[in-house]
């Protein structure tokens, strides 16, 4: 089981590298740096340290929910109830707010959260059904969840200026957006159990070959359920940082958010065949999405212009992955 284990650490090859498998792998880097370049020199805005943060600030909340949302794919499955996890557990936390505080409040929505998590991760991972269908339902459950326990109404915080509760959207920390530190801090915290321990190997091992790493000893209906709670747990960090940035909710605040986090998480390069994927590169991921949708705002062009460009980088990362696997860029039939 160790060999297995140990194969799957990431960049251990002794392969050498063709020009193509290059760009597939530094590709996300590469666009990264193109991107700031290019907006660099087209508006004079963008490289101010207020600019940057407000990047940050609008990749915190898709960040944090793709940094849980990588271990799922990285493990082979799909996690497309993310969107309406996020309405749910916002909603949740705002709601309970003003009737039990904030101090109990976080807890509770964290605890359900994950309990919705579990449903997911025991269908997937124990009923071994298909995480797409399974996920994509729940996507509508949840929401419907949601429209239940509002009656179809949004919730607010009555007195938002006089709770602490604010500090997780708006706060700073030495000068620094809370946000940005819960987005970086999580991405640090779960890049090292992804890389340097045996749960974040044995994930790249069922993702990698499902039937090698059972055989192999690994409990495959066990990780799976266990990164779908992760997933779970940062959409509930992300709801914290959105319920106390808006002290507000509505019913459908997660609506898309789903396919922005997969955008993400893809473009970072983590295959949606399983077996590799890195947090880092989500990161990078998720900030060039950012990056794309600040920087055409600064050079005054329309909201939906941004999907357009978004859907060209990611169709050009997915091409990219796998032509990288293939050994060529067109298929030969």
């Amino acid at each position: 089981m160790k060999a297995l284990l140990d194969s799957f650490r990431p960049g251990l090859t002794n392969r050498e590298i063709t020009p193509l498998q290059f760009f597939g792998k530094h590709g996300i880097t590469i666009a990264f740096f193109l991107c700031v370049v290019i907006f660099s020199l087209t508006t004079d805005k963008f490289l101010s340290t207020d600019n940057f943060f407000k990047v940050v600030m609008q990749a915190s909340i898709i960040g944090t929910i793709a940094l849980g949302v990588t271990f799922v794919v990285i493990g082979g499955n799909l996690d497309l109830s993310v969107g309406s996890l996020l309405s749910f557990a916002t909603v949740l936390v705002v709601d309970l707010h003003d009737k039990v505080g904030p101090g109990m409040a976080i807890p509770l929505m964290f605890v359900f959260t994950l309990l919705i998590g579990s449903v997911n991760g025991f269908l997937i991972g124990y009923l071994r059904l298909n995480s797409l269908i399974v996920t994509l339902g729940m996507l509508s459950a949840i929401q419907g969840i949601t429209l239940v326990y509002t009656g179809g109404k949004n919730v607010d915080i009555s007195n938002d200026e006089n709770t602490w509760f604010d500090i997780f959207g708006r706060g700073d920390l030495f000068g620094i957006p809370v946000p940005a530190l819960i987005f970086i801090v999580s991405a640090i915290v779960l890049q090292v159990v992804l890389l340097k321990t045996s749960f974040g190997r044995k994930v790249f091992a069922i993702g990698g070959n499902g039937t090698a790493a059972l055989f192999s000893g690994l409990r495959r209906n066990r990780l799976v359920f266990s990164t779908y709670l992760l997933s779970a747990f940062t959409t509930a960090c992300a709801a914290l940082i959105l319920g106390s940035r808006v002290m507000g909710s509505q019913n459908n605040v997660g609506q898309g958010y789903e396919l922005l986090v997969l955008a993400g998480v893809i473009l970072g390069g983590t295959s949606l065949l399983g077996g590799s994927g890195s947090i880092v590169r989500t990161v990078i991921g998720v900030l060039i999405l950012a990056l794309i949708q600040n920087g055409l705002q600064l050079l005054g062009y329309p909201y939906y212009s941004q999907w357009l460009v978004t859907w060209v980088v990611i169709i050009a990362a997915v091409w990219l992955d796998i032509a990288a696997k293939r050994g060529k860029l067109f298929s030969s039939y």
